[in-house]
């Protein structure tokens, strides 16, 4: 097959690129710097002090060292990484063979912007010009270029030589065969690329609002609190780290600006709206793990959390469990020595048990006595722990008998406030439908935007690989139940959902476009 001009540019780049400048010598500077040298590039540091390019070049070197320590290089690896850094300087010192040219100073879109005029007059035409931005709009940092073709975006994530992600973020004028040539560029330094819009969030933090803005949605309801939100969240859903834990360690100086300024930037979208428990501890300075205090206080740097659920004294009372899951709950009490009645309707001193999906319990309890139903979450399939919704119209003792029953099985229980979903089924109802947002505006192909969410946020599943785990039609179930529920138009299901659960179609498949007639 004959290559395109393209292709031949993009080959023809790759082969010649040995070389890059590195501008800024911060944490994210240092990280590509150490990155780039590993995989064989010759790497210029540059800063407008030279003693920071001096402690940078130690500081790399001394990581090379550390590895080394560790079995992760050889010494002669790391010798020959050390002799790759080349301390230049100032930013603009003359260029001879750079390749490509990686800006990572302070996030300010002037001051790139001054940075990248001036690196146009100095620099050669084939280099190509990179923003390492987190949040700025490429195109507009480039739109102050005489030829905004050749500046793209690179957005490493923190630390750099960790975390195998890196975005590429094309602007509106780049050239097209830019990307391309930076994402084998990524690959021979052993990361793997993704395309990204040049978006609000772009694509990572675009895919992640679902889980944070979902989990202080339910924290502003009453729903639950921090504590349970992140022991479900992990125990349930298998997440590494819970939201509010995880807002604790960005810290919410960081994150709601992140909220607000994505809200903001797709003009207000309701699925991404933020939350005013977040403003709040902004302005009280509660930013979490940096001011020893966000959503848990920390001591010392070790988090505070309170101590889980225990059962309640009281006389045991039988337990009658509803619908689907009566087999598989009722196997889990019985086995704990709980008395599970058999009959088709409870006897009149049973505790309740039913379990909803996408629907409250009183929804759930239709036709039982609701005074002695507790909801159970089925989500999980009780493996792990269980989760217990307590509605108002519930009398205390007989949920009291319900909890101690339940806490009986061996499994954590949290109890929270019923509401028109479970706290795991929200959260991953909102983590799929953001991701079939993504996929239906065509901002990333759906391979992208699991693999992006996969590397770095360290979900166990990508968005869209979770809802066809989850199944399409519970996932819309879910969502549906909640839009009914509460008139949110956050919980809009999108249209991608929607229409691959009517076809059978995966969330990962982009099935049939028009083009694909057309071409």
């Amino acid at each position: 097959m004959k290559r395109t001009s393209e292709e031949a540019t993009v080959e023809q780049w790759a082969r010649r690129a040995t070389t890059i400048r590195v501008i800024g010598t911060g944490a994210m500077g240092r990280g590509i710097a150490q990155l780039a040298a590993a995989g064989g590039l010759t790497v210029e540091l540059a800063d407008i002090r030279m003693d920071a390019v001096v402690n940078a070049t130690e500081y790399i070197g001394g990581m090379f060292d550390k590895l080394v320590r560790k079995g992760r290089m050889t010494a002669e690896e790391a010798e020959a990484a050390k002799g790759r850094l080349r301390p230049v300087g100032e930013p603009l010192t003359p260029f001879q063979d750079c390749d490509l040219v990686i800006e990572a100073v302070r996030e300010d879109i002037d001051t790139k912007r001054e940075l990248f005029t001036s690196l146009e007059k100095v620099c050669p035409k084939h280099t190509i010009l990179v923003t390492n931005t987190s949040s700025l709009s490429v195109t507009a940092i480039a739109a102050a270029l005489e030829d905004p073709s050749r500046v793209a975006g690179l957005h490493f994530f923190n630390p750099v030589p960790l975390m195998r992600l890196v975005e590429v973020i094309p602007g509106a004028r780049t050239a097209g065969w830019i990307p391309d040539a930076l994402a084998d560029l990524v690959r021979r330094l052993g990361h793997e690329p993704v395309l990204a819009p040049d978006a609000p969030g772009f694509l990572v933090n675009h895919a992640g609002r679902g889980l944070v803005t979902e989990a202080l949605q339910i924290l502003s309801e009453g729903v639950a609190e921090p504590a349970d939100i992140d022991r479900i969240a992990r125990d349930v859903l298998g997440l590494k780290m819970g939201p509010c834990e995880l807002l604790d360690l960005t810290g919410m100086d960081v994150s709601q600006p992140v909220m607000e300024s994505i809200w903001t930037g797709f003009y207000t979208e309701p699925r991404f709206r933020p939350s005013r428990i977040g403003r709040a501890r902004l302005e009280a300075g509660l930013y979490g793990r940096k001011t020893g205090e966000g959503f848990y206080k920390y001591v010392d740097g070790a988090k505070q959390e309170p101590p889980e659920v225990t059962a309640p004294a009281v006389e045991p009372r039988p337990v009658w469990v509803h619908g689907d899951v009566r087999e598989e709950l009722g196997a889990l009490l019985s086995a704990a020595g709980v008395e599970v009645e058999s009959g088709e309707t409870p006897s009149d001193q049973a505790v309740v048990l039913v379990a909803p999906f996408g629907q409250s319990t009183v929804e759930a309890a239709e036709g039982l006595p609701v005074e002695r139903t507790l909801g159970v979450d089925p989500f999980g399939e009780f493996f792990t722990r269980l989760t217990v919704m307590v509605h108002p119209g519930l009398h205390r003792d007989t949920g009291r008998a319900g909890l101690a029953a339940l806490c009986s099985t061996g499994r954590d229980v949290t109890v929270v406030r019923d509401a028109p979903a479970s706290v795991a089924q929200r959260l991953l109802a909102s983590i799929v439908n953001v991701g079939c947002g993504i996929a239906e505006q065509r901002l990333a192909r759906p391979g992208d935007i699991d693999t992006a969410v996969r590397l770095a946020l360290g979900y166990p599943r990508g968005p869209l690989e979770w809802g066809d785990h989850a199944g399409a039609d519970r996932v819309l179930e879910i969502l549906r139940g909640l839009h009914r529920g509460t008139g949110d138009p956050r919980y809009r299901p999108s249209t991608w959902l929607i229409e691959r659960a009517a076809l059978g179609l995966p969330l990962t498949e982009t099935g049939t476009a028009p083009c694909d007639l057309t071409t």
